[in-house]
Order: C-alpha cells, then sequence, then structure tokens
C-alpha cells in the first residue's frame, strides 16, 4: 500500500469516527455529512467507505446495529465503541502533529505557501 493510500484511509478513519462522535449514523448519512461538512471538497464512494466501516468493526471501533425503517427496509447504524474513541483521540493527535510539521516545512522552504494554500 502507498503512502497516498495510508493517508487517505487514515483520513477517512478519522473523519468517519469523528462524525460518529456525535451521533449514531448510518452509511448514506455518514457520505452526506462528509460532503456537507467538507463544503463539497471531501467526496467519498460509498463502497470505499463500507470497507472502511467493516474494518472498523472488526477492530471492535465501532458497532452496527439493524433497525428496520418501514415494512421491509433495514439501516445499518454505525456506533463509536469506548476503544473507538480512544482511538479517535490518538488519531486526531498524531494527524494534527503531522499537519503542523508539513505546514512548517511549507512555509519555511522556497517560496513558502500561496494565499490560495493558506488554511
Amino acid at each position: 500500500m502507498s503512502v497516498s493510500d495510508n493517508l487517505k484511509r487514515g483520513t477517512v478513519e478519522l473523519l468517519l469516527l469523528t462524525l460518529l462522535q456525535e451521533q449514531d449514523m448510518y452509511g448514506y448519512q455518514l457520505s452526506q455529512e462528509l460532503g456537507e461538512r467538507s463544503e463539497g471538497l471531501f467526496v467519498l464512494q460509498e463502497a470505499s467507505m463500507y470497507t472502511i466501516l467493516y474494518r472498523l468493526v472488526e477492530k471492535g471501533l465501532i458497532s452496527d446495529r439493524q433497525e428496520l425503517v418501514g415494512r421491509r427496509r433495514t439501516r445499518v447504524y454505525y456506533h463509536l465503541e469506548p476503544d473507538g474513541a480512544t482511538y479517535l483521540t490518538q488519531i486526531r493527535r498524531d494527524y494534527f502533529s503531522v499537519n503542523r510539521g508539513v505546514l512548517n516545512v511549507l512555509r519555511t522552504c522556497g517560496r513558502g505557501l500561496a494565499e490560495d494554500e493558506t488554511l
């Protein structure tokens, strides 16, 4: 797996766990919230998202439950478990640390950050 693949996967885990920290959500809802809250800058294909959700369930970081919606349709809701909350705290810390380091290098090398590259 490439560095960019690891970075993307880690970022998606961070974002999904952060959303689940607020409330239990089902897959489509997670996808929509991600798009809305990122102001359309972060679009995640549902197939990719479900792969990550299944892995988080297997690790015990989140749990899933089915709820009947209407007469025949079910939704799978995901819930952040205590181990997931601990993991979220750790990866948030790691993310912000790496982000600060990258920004420090970008700001101090060459031309620095362009106006459209500021946070």
